[in-house]
């Protein structure tokens, strides 16, 4: 099944639903993230009001990661070079965060085991099931509609609320 739909459209929710495929729990996601070294954005945007933008702009200034942008029409993204392909990537990455509509994913998953990435990201609102359990049949960990910037804040204490970075977390009330 391939939605390309609004997450938070009624068809969504009910096809969401309707879901079989399951993907990495909570503590596979951490696992996932801290065994990470480098990520790759497939479908990386120069367009400040993209979410890869917002994503890739948390990923260089709140994680370890080495990022790499990959978009065929773009040449640089964040003062950082674009590679028109994960082949064309100076490394392997360890997560593949794919930022493409939904029917896309089968290709991307051909592409990421061609390089011999071990994780497909497939970001928050975008889900293809048989794309899941063929890259899950080659090898590849697959984790779908979830959003990497969210869960690696998430796991790290930096999750406000609305999805803002606040840099820390306590259960201390605070001093004034």
């Amino acid at each position: 099944m391939t939605c390309d739909i609004p997450a938070s459209s009624p068809l969504a929710k009910l096809l969401k639903a309707n879901r079989t495929w399951q993907g990495p729990d909570a503590k596979q996601r951490l696992r996932i993230l801290r065994n990470a070294r480098s990520v790759a954005i497939v479908g990386a945007s120069p367009n400040p009001a993209r979410s890869s933008y917002f994503v890739a702009t948390y990923l260089l200034s709140s994680s370890p990661y080495r990022v790499y942008f990959v978009n065929p029409r773009a040449t640089e993204i964040l003062g950082r070079p674009v590679y028109p392909d994960l082949a064309s990537l100076p490394e392997v990455p360890d997560v593949v965060d794919v930022f493409r509509k939904g029917s896309d994913v089968p290709e991307v998953m051909d592409d990421a085991l061609a390089v011999g990435a071990r994780t497909v990201w497939v970001q928050l609102g975008i889900w293809n099931e048989e794309a899941a359990r063929y890259g899950e049949s080659k090898g590849l960990t697959v984790v779908m509609d979830r959003c990497i910037k969210i869960e690696h804040a998430r796991f790290h204490g930096g999750l406000h609320l609305l999805g803002f970075d606040t840099g820390q977390i306590t259960s201390r009330r605070t001093l004034r």
